[in-house]
């Protein structure tokens, strides 16, 4: 059969396609080659050990491609920044130890293996795909991709190389009402659900009747600003049974609640309800995790962007903002005191708001809030144990956030800090600043008003990074969990309803009612959907091109203090009641206390 193959010799199966040194033979021009998100190239991974797995489980005499499992386990570690060594390479192969060398010595004499030195002697050392190897790589995922989207009858549609790889616009399709539950939820009393105050909750409390239609049970909502919210999130924890029966979650809480016991792990309900995962965008579906176990389900994946006023850029002759050094030059000459314009808005106000400001200045700068392990060109966001977890705020990252957020002060908005979400997006709908850092969440407040200076003329783009660093936006949103100290006779019917309310239906839902934001690729392909506003689309093609970043805000268990220490401090210097030497030097100490007095390392 041609399906069967043997791979005993190197110029049989995946090894035969291996380029010799230099550029991969046969490979793509780079414009040529959709690029693979990390996201997405592990989903095709995944999806290839699976063919050789069923292959080798039901094939008689089918034998996996050493060549092909060791390729897969060098670009999954690189990818993931783990460790790869001569012998686990060696055990990845598959194949007997003394053909498995053999078989990287091949790899290494064609120039598709590095080794790095370990150590002083260089008597050990590490493995890496080099350059050569990756390029084919990129070339064969894209090839199989296209293979892929055309059995698929992607290709008559003409959009065979703009499908997200694992993903549901494999499925793109109009998304439909919810469907009422056959059964009511089968609790007694109302579905207390306790939530943040924005426009996707309040979209939600909108449509309460027809949810409370849907589910067979009344519903009672409770709205709370940020702070407030996760106040009485941990204060309900202590109860001996929860008020509420879903508590929506801040991405970065997770880590804070999963240990805290605020929140029962939902691996079993992900595994009994079978959740369509791929369809969740990867980053939005990633904060749902703490130590590889789900603790909520997206309702909201909202990035922060930068908003700008597309009919000011032109009239001045500037180009978006790509770059911090864009971005200053452009509020500088936007900023026209004299015409009641200024150049930019963002969150100064002390405490939080000015935490997170800092917290992704530093992330331009390319540096996380702490000792995150890098990760391809980012961070592994998840890795938060001794140290880690070590803040890193009096950095190199650090001051030149600092100096950032000083010169932009002087292009600002009057009262900049006292602005938080909703005061900064305030003045860029009013038209009294040219740009604005806000969450996509809150674009509807110029979106859907038509008397808005910024109605019809805000474009978006990520977060400009420092010169020479990949422009990335950071991840914020909302999951809805369930309180860990829920009466168990109500948990099951609580599942029921989280699974409804994060339904793609359920989304599109509160899109069509007034939200903007979705954790779904299918409710963001929806025609219907797309055609409401621009920053669905946007927001769709940087999750697919893999900007949208959970690792500024990594769910560290102290995350909310230590940004409230910055939002104190970095307040401070830009009052200048303190330098910002003086400034950094003592959010470092405090935060470092704070991680010492809970024996992270």
């Amino acid at each position: 059969m041609s399906t069967m193959r043997r791979t005993t010799r190197p110029e049989e199966g995946f090894g035969a396609a291996l380029p010799r040194k230099g550029r991969a033979a046969g490979a793509l021009p780079p414009g040529e080659r959709q690029a693979f998100t990390p996201d997405e190239m592990l989903a095709f991974m995944d999806f290839l050990e699976e063919i050789e797995a069923e292959g080798a489980s039901v094939l008689p005499l089918f034998t996996p491609d050493p060549y092909l499992s060791m390729s897969l386990f060098l670009m999954r570690n690189h990818i993931e920044g783990k460790l790869t060594t001569i012998s686990s390479l060696a055990a990845a192969s598959g194949a007997p130890y003394a053909t498995a060398m053999r078989r990287i010595g091949d790899m290494t004499e064609r120039g598709l293996v590095d080794q790095r030195p370990r150590s002083a002697s260089g008597k050990t050392f590490s493995l890496h795909p080099s350059p050569a190897l990756i390029e084919a790589f990129g070339d064969y995922a894209h090839r199989i991709k296209l293979s892929i989207g055309r059995a698929l009858g992607l290709a008559a549609k003409g959009d065979v190389a703009d499908y997200y790889f694992g993903g549901s616009y494999l499925k793109a399709r109009v998304v439909p009402l919810p469907a009422a539950r056959t059964e009511p939820l089968g609790i007694t009393g109302p579905l207390r659900i306790l939530v943040h105050a924005d426009p996707t909750f309040m979209a939600m409390d909108s449509l309460k009747r027809q949810f409370e239609h849907l589910l067979g049970v009344s519903i009672r909502n409770r709205a709370l600003s940020i702070d407030r919210l996760r106040l009485e999130a941990l204060a309900n924890a202590e109860r001996a049974s929860s008020a509420y029966d879903i508590i929506a979650v801040d991405l970065p809480w997770i880590g804070e609640f999963a240990e805290k016991g605020v929140l029962a792990p939902l691996a079993d309900c992900v595994a009994r309800e079978d959740f369509d995962l791929a369809d969740f965008h990867p980053a939005g579906w990633q904060g749902c995790m703490h130590r590889g176990e789900p603790y909520g389900m997206p309702i909201q994946t909202t990035p922060e962007l930068l908003f700008y006023r597309r009919d000011l850029f032109d009239e001045a002759g500037l180009e978006a903002p790509r770059t911090t050094v864009d971005l200053l030059a452009a509020a500088r000459a936007l900023h026209r005191p004299a015409r009641n314009l200024r150049g930019i808005a963002w969150n100064g106000a002390r405490g939080t708001p000015l935490g997170h400001t800092f917290i992704f200045a530093m992330a331009d700068f390319g540096q996380p809030v702490v000792n995150l392990r890098r990760r391809g060109d980012g961070f592994d966001p998840f890795d938060l144990t001794g140290e880690r977890l070590r803040p890193m705020i009096d950095s190199e990252g650090g001051r030149r956030a600092a100096d950032f957020l000083m010169e932009l002060l002087d292009v600002s908005a009057p009262g900049v800090l006292s602005m938080s979400w909703f005061e900064r997006v305030k003045a860029y709908a009013s038209g009294e600043v040219a740009m604005a850092y806000g969450y996509s969440l809150l674009a509807p407040y110029f979106e859907l008003d038509p008397s808005s200076p910024a109605h019809g003329t805000t474009e978006y783009v990520p977060h400009p990074g420092a010169p020479g660093r990949r422009s990335i936006a950071p991840v914020g949103g909302y999951v809805l969990g369930i309180p860990a100290n829920l009466s168990e006779e109500r948990r099951l019917a609580t599942e029921n309803a989280v699974r409804l309310l994060t339904s793609a239906e359920a989304c599109k839902l509160y899109i069509t009612n007034g939200s903007r934001v979705c954790p779904r690729f299918s409710v963001s392909a929806d025609p219907d959907v797309r055609a409401l506003s621009p920053i669905v689309g946007a927001v769709d093609d940087l999750a697919r091109a893999g900007a949208l970043q959970l690792w500024p805000r990594p769910p560290a268990p102290e995350f909310a203090e230590i940004t409230a220490i910055l939002g104190e401090e970095i307040h401070d210097m830009l009052c200048r009641r303190k330098s910002p030497a003086a400034a950094l030097e003592d959010a470092q100490a405090r935060a470092d206390a704070l991680m010492r007095v809970a024996g992270r390392y």
